[in-house]
């Protein structure tokens, strides 16, 4: 395993997967900017629908979890 990028919000996050083309993705679901949910769900219109992303927050909640795997995250971490 090896990182490849960091990002500092969810557009420079969507322009380091577009440089790097990684196979999985950690996101953080708070970031400025572009949220992650709104960068996985950018990530999944790309024809050959992203890599696999891992959401993650500090925010314990039923519904962050639900939102998030229905747009596409593969988990989610807390």
């Amino acid at each position: 395993s090896e990182v490849v990028g960091e990002a500092e919000d969810g557009r420079e996050a969507l322009d380091a997967v577009r440089r790097t083309e990684p196979d999985v993705v950690l996101m953080d679901i708070r970031m400025p900017r572009l949220d992650g949910l709104a960068a996985l769900r950018e990530l999944r219109t790309r024809p050959d629908g992203g890599p696999a992303v891992i959401v993650l927050t500090t925010f314990d909640t039923v519904d962050l979890v639900l939102t998030a795997l229905r747009a596409g995250a593969c988990g989610f971490l807390l």
